[in-house]
């Protein structure tokens, strides 16, 4: 093997109008391997091209595409492989962008109860619905600039303390209102799910596994 065809080759740049032409033409049949190809293209080229305003535009890759978008590729992957890790990701960012007046009272509940979790996610105080936003951005910015485990943990911990206050709150509705106690519990169940899942991504990428 020559010395360059075993010098490393960069990642094709790629932008949220190349995955959105990419989506648009992806096969059925081949929806697996695609995903895992962008989900590897979009982080490897994120990573690789040290750009703020890539970096700025790969965070807000929802907002430019839509959800359904990134979910017809990505939502049915593995939990713990890029691209599962990956659809968790947004979706948690998008989940906060749209609900951070309630996640705030979730996360200020869960917080005294959870303080280590609290110190790994990053949250500044007091976690009210502007912080909760910054957090999810700083959050997965840490996906495509710095590191990428650190990243996962991050999430999961946020997801664990959102979890325990959404599962306080709800006992707090029972008796009460027993529909809304009910979806609370199954909800802050999911979150917990969700941390360990991407508690796993981030053990899997440290050891070369996360493909």
């Amino acid at each position: 093997m020559s010395e360059e065809e075993r010098r490393p080759r960069r990642p094709t740049p790629m932008g949220p109008s190349n995955f959105d032409a990419f989506v648009g033409n992806v096969d059925p049949a081949d929806v697996s391997e695609v995903a895992h190809e962008t989900a590897a293209v979009l982080v490897g080229t994120g990573r690789a091209e040290h750009d703020p305003d890539l970096t700025t535009r790969l965070v807000h890759l929802v907002d430019e595409l839509g959800l359904s978008t990134v979910a017809a590729l990505w939502s049915a992957q593995p939990a713990v492989s890029l691209p599962g890790c990956l659809w968790r990701m947004y979706v948690l960012r998008e989940w906060v962008q749209r609900n951070p007046v309630e996640l705030s009272a979730d996360y200020r509940t869960g917080l005294a109860h959870a303080s280590v979790s609290h110190a790994v996610a990053g949250a500044s105080e007091p976690p009210d619905p502007a912080s909760m936003v910054a957090l999810s951005d700083s959050i997965l910015t840490g996906v495509f600039d710095g590191d990428l485990a650190v990243a996962l943990e991050r999430a999961a911990a946020f997801c664990r303390v959102i979890s325990i206050g959404r599962a306080h709150r709800a006992d707090d509705h029972d008796g009460i209102d027993d529909p809304l106690a009910t979806a609370q519990t199954r909800s802050a169940a999911a979150l917990l799910s969700t941390a360990q899942d991407l508690t796993r991504c981030a053990a899997a990428w440290r050891g070369g596994r996360l493909n």
